[in-house]
């Protein structure tokens, strides 16, 4: 069990949304956290005043990570190209999320790095065949973003494999909270939809609603993937991060239109070329056994969490830069 109070602890995209969440957690454990991040869809404004160094820099930039990976003792890999920017240029998205994961994959061997975390996502199962998923189902890779995010993890398993590099991944499935700005393009449906909705707009939904999601509050994904992170059984292995409930994006809306007391109707637009998922809802029983890990937040008290944050930031909070 790696205890990661007084450790070097480097989170790669930690200016992100998931990342900049984690940060503040390592700095609530003791951890001596640096953050790099080349600000792309990340910003400053979403991490703690103060706590951590701050590296304006690009996993892509092979001199840089050789010279800082070893300097840590924990790594989380979390930078990325996501899905909208990598469907729309699959070359920087190869060069971000598989040469940016090799080049810390290389850094970190030889070192005495005790563990790198990969996360990773449930993008890479497609459209499933079953319901839930189990990490070992078939894998339909549907997008670019789908296969560079396999493919951080088939190079993190063969460097477990093949040079004994402490590794372990954990999929994201659709995680939503505190910290995502509806004014980054790149943010998810739930800020947009809560945008919408303050602003008295019919949130728009694309397709007819019925497709399904495993939505994950923030502060679960963090707890699990900490969890990752530190057990010795998480060794070498791939973990779904999500609820194992299934629920459609109609329903999502619904809920938050209840939540914020809007008076709209949502709208439904064609969907888009990512929207090529129809059902998803992940199986946790493995992270449950392996990481003694459980969500602990359900949908509508994460929506309520999120519609608190997001009203807080519109009626004069931070926005991000």
């Amino acid at each position: 069990m790696i205890q990661l109070e007084n450790k070097r602890v480097l989170v790669t995209g930690g200016a992100g949304f998931v990342g900049s969440n984690l940060v503040r957690r390592l700095i609530r454990d003791g951890a001596r956290v640096t953050v790099l991040d080349d600000l792309f869809t990340g910003t400053l404004a979403n991490l703690p005043p103060t706590g951590f160094d701050f590296i304006e820099g690009s996993v892509c930039d092979a001199a840089l990570i050789d010279k800082v990976v070893p300097e840590h003792a924990v790594i989380f890999h979390m930078a990325a190209r996501n899905i909208i920017v990598s469907t729309k240029n699959p070359r920087e998205d190869f060069e971000s999320n598989i040469g940016g994961t090799l080049n810390v994959l290389m850094a970190a061997r030889g070192s005495q790095v005790e563990r790198i975390l990969y996360t990773s996502s449930t993008s890479v199962y497609g459209n499933p065949r079953y319901l839930p998923i189990n990490e070992d189902d078939h894998l339909s890779l549907l997008t670019p973003y789908a296969v560079s995010k396999l493919g951080g993890e088939n190079y993190c398993m063969a460097f477990y494999e093949s040079y004994g590099l402490p590794t372990t991944a954990v999929r994201y499935s659709n995680v939503f909270g505190p910290g995502q700005h509806p004014s980054n393009p790149y943010c998810g449906v739930v800020a947009k939809f809560i945008e919408a909705l303050f602003e008295g707009r019919s949130p728009v939904i694309h397709g007819d609603g019925n497709q399904t999601r495993d939505f994950t509050y923030v502060d679960d994904a963090v707890e699990a993937t900490l969890a990752a992170a530190r057990s010795d059984r998480a060794l070498g292995e791939v973990f779904n991060v999500g609820t194992g409930v299934e629920t459609r994006v109609n329903e999502l809306v619904a809920t938050l239109i209840k939540v914020t007391g809007a008076n709209v109707e949502a709208t439904h637009s064609d969907r888009r070329d990512i929207d090529n998922i129809r059902r998803r809802v992940v199986n946790i029983e493995k992270t449950r056994r392996a990481l003694r890990w459980v969500p602990e937040v359900t949908l509508e008290k994460g929506l309520r969490r999120t519609v608190e944050w997001q009203r807080a930031q519109t009626n004069g909070g931070a926005k991000p830069a």
